[in-house]
Formats: C-alpha cells, structure tokens, sequence
C-alpha cells in the first residue's frame, strides 16, 4: 500500500511559478512510477507528467512541455511537480499517482492522493 498526500498548491497570477509536492507513505516508493494528473471543473481528468522509478525516465503532456518539470527524491519518498509560466487554462486540481508503469493513462496507476487545487488569474 502506498498513501499519497500532495501540497503546494494555491492561487497565482499568471506566468508565475509553483511548486507541488506529493509525500508518500511506505517503504516501496523506489519501486514505483510517479503521476501527475489534472483535473479541471467539468472536465476528465488529464495527464501531465510522470517520471519513472529510478528517475531516469520524464514524459510529460505536450501542454506543458518546457512548463512543467517533474523530479523524485526517493529518499524523502517525495514527487515534485514545478510548474512555471503558469496560465489560467492550467486551473485544475492536481493529483498524484503511484503505479508499476510509466505512462499517460490513468489506468496504470493504482494509488492515488486527494488532490491539490491550483489556481491560475488572468
């Protein structure tokens, strides 16, 4: 089992920068693929990024290419989702995931985290 909690999120204007964060729990976490997904109000829930186990491996959503960067500390058990030049249309909430495979479909993760909201103004 793998428990995710993410943090980071907030409201900010846009071209600005955050920074997510997802802490998991267990002591597997090397052994996973890490997600992130986004979900805006009304609509499915979009890939964004993910990285591989050893962090060797990124594949991002060619929305946020040269955006978005995805990293790992397998020490800390932690994802990070930095996320620069911000715009309005990446308002969602943003989830990450666990899962045994590295890939875009939200089918291929098995653990999830509740979500943080991030809000980009005009």
């Amino acid at each position: 089992q793998v428990q995710l909690v993410e943090s980071g999120g907030g409201l900010v204007q846009a071209g600005g920068s955050l920074r997510l964060s997802c802490a998991a729990s267990g002591r597997t976490f090397g052994n996973y693929a890490m997600g992130w997904f986004r979900q805006a109000p009304g609509k499915e829930r979009d890939f964004v990024a993910a990285i591989s186990s050893s962090g060797g491996s990124t594949y991002f959503a060619d929305s946020v290419k040269g955006r978005f960067t995805i990293s790992r500390g397998n020490a800390k058990n932690t994802v990070y989702l930095q996320m620069n030049i911000l715009k309005p249309e990446d308002t969602a909430v943003y989830y990450c995931a666990a899962g045994s495979s590295l890939g875009s479909s939200h089918r291929l993760y098995d653990y999830w985290g509740q979500g943080t909201q991030v809000t980009v103004s005009s």
